[in-house]
């Protein structure tokens, strides 16, 4: 259980890093799908990549600090429900939706299986 936990905080925090840095570093399709299609400014795009950064980098120090685990990953599930009702709101199918919704399954389940292992 530990190695499958260990792994997923890996993944989630490499991924969230690439997410996140395409947020902060203005990539044209992402101001483009929070300006245009979500009716978002630049500025939320910019603050969520920010989050979606800072969570990356407390995963990923959570191999060696395990207290940080629990608390970024929860705020990625929050991030990722956020995602969702964005998609919904701008009338996107569920093909869209389906990528945010196993971010958020997947975040849970690294959020439980960590507090699991120190139990």
């Amino acid at each position: 259980m530990s190695w499958t936990v260990r792994i997923l905080q890996f993944l989630i925090g490499v991924g969230f890093l690439l997410f996140g840095f395409m947020k902060v570093s203005g990539d044209p399709t992402q101001v483009e799908a929070f300006a245009e299609i979500y009716g978002y400014g630049t500025g939320f795009m910019y603050a969520v990549g920010a989050i979606e950064v800072l969570a990356a980098v407390g995963l990923l120090l959570g191999f060696w600090k395990k207290k940080l685990v629990p608390v970024f990953s929860s705020v990625l599930v929050v991030v990722m429900a956020g995602a969702i009702l964005t998609h919904i709101r701008a009338d996107q199918g569920f093909d869209v939706i389906v990528i945010p919704l196993v971010l958020l399954v997947l975040c849970m389940l690294l959020f439980l299986g960590h507090r699991k292992m120190r139990n």
